[in-house]
């Protein structure tokens, strides 16, 4: 069996959104914390990817939240999130120039760049300085200089 492209992934919805139920006492609830969780498909985060304008940036936390308001529950599962939201960056490339998404904009928690979109951290450093954000590193990590500033507001 052929592996998967990006964009097969991308609309392979699995029967999602799927919402979980997760108590107090175990280990789920340990490491996401309880209530309802929401693994929303991949491409609602491609929907919402491509909403954000240039200049402007997004963060992952942002999206998760605004994805369990939608669907009126307590949190979204941030695994599945960094995973779609990095299919949703491949499936764009994969797509060349038609119906891009400007993955570029969205950045890990604290407005940390992703190293896992394509072209790794150098390519992402690239397009938000096209853009005219100030990438900076701290350590090891990169981060887009003054990110709340220029974060956009979802609705």
């Amino acid at each position: 069996m052929a592996k998967k492209t990006w964009n097969e992934k991308l609309t392979n919805t699995k029967n999602m959104p799927k919402i979980e139920d997760i108590g107090h006492d175990n280990k789920m609830a340990k490491r996401f914390g309880e209530g309802r969780m929401l693994i929303a498909a991949p491409s609602e985060y491609d929907q919402i990817m491509k909403q954000i304008p240039e200049g402007k940036v997004v963060t992952t936390v942002q999206i998760r939240e605004f994805l369990a308001k939608r669907h009126g529950v307590d949190f979204t599962c941030p695994l599945t999130a960094g995973i779609f939201v990095n299919i949703a960056a491949n499936a764009s490339r994969e797509r060349g120039g038609a119906d891009e998404t400007p993955y570029w904009r969205t950045l890990k928690k604290d407005g940390e760049l992703c190293e896992k979109y394509p072209d790794g951290i150098d390519g992402h450093r690239m397009l938000l300085e096209m853009e005219n954000h100030t990438v900076v590193q701290k350590g090891k990590r990169y981060f887009v200089q003054d990110y709340e500033q220029k974060l956009y507001e979802l609705t």
